[in-house]
């Protein structure tokens, strides 16, 4: 059987099992959700990072995992993180950031990861405001570095079938207030 008509029939399969197309879905798509609590939860998953900057001028510890809200502005994920900060071989400080990013689907790997997040602030009470441009240029690769390659979705392949179809069927995806909705579509 051909490919082609392989996804169209998984396609009219999935219909029949998951019910018809939400209203916002255009003919022969279906949306699926995902929370942001199951996204949260594979962030959390994720671990720490250190890293550090122009040999050792600057390092960033991230302990926690950062935080996101999702759809926080329109069709964007915002993104907190308490981290500490050193620079020029001084003792590290506790910084808070506030970001946002857009999200990213990587067919190859069937994950979801945060793309291209941008630092909008850093506050710290023990940073000098002569050091924040440097200290959030820094923040912001780090945080691009942590996102890169650690995924805060992944549709398994054992994972229910709604996650089974869109991992032949996904087409498009976008944030909204609280969940990330993936588009189904055979075409």
């Amino acid at each position: 059987m051909p490919l082609r008509h392989l996804a169209h029939a998984l396609l009219a399969v999935s219909l029949m099992l998951f019910g018809p197309a939400t209203p916002a879905a255009g003919f022969l798509e279906k949306e699926i959700h995902f929370s942001e609590a199951d996204v949260q939860a594979q962030i959390d998953r994720n671990g720490s990072l250190k890293k550090s900057y122009g040999s050792g001028t600057i390092v960033i510890t991230l302990d926690e995992s950062p935080k996101i809200r999702l759809g926080e502005p329109a069709g964007q994920t915002t993104v907190t993180a308490r981290l500490r900060v050193s620079l020029l071989g001084q003792p590290a400080v506790p910084v808070d950031m506030l970001g946002t990013s857009g999200l990213r689907y990587d067919d190859g790997t069937k994950a979801f990861f945060l793309d291209r997040p941008v630092v909008q602030s850093i506050q710290s009470a023990a940073l000098s405001r002569d050091y924040e441009p440097i200290a959030r240029q820094a923040i912001t690769q780090m945080m691009a570095s942590y996102f890169r390659n650690r995924p805060v979705y992944v549709l398994r392949e054992d994972g229910s079938l709604q996650e089974q179809a869109a991992r032949w069927l996904l087409r498009s995806i976008r944030i909204e207030p609280g969940q990330v909705i993936a588009v189904l579509s055979p075409a």
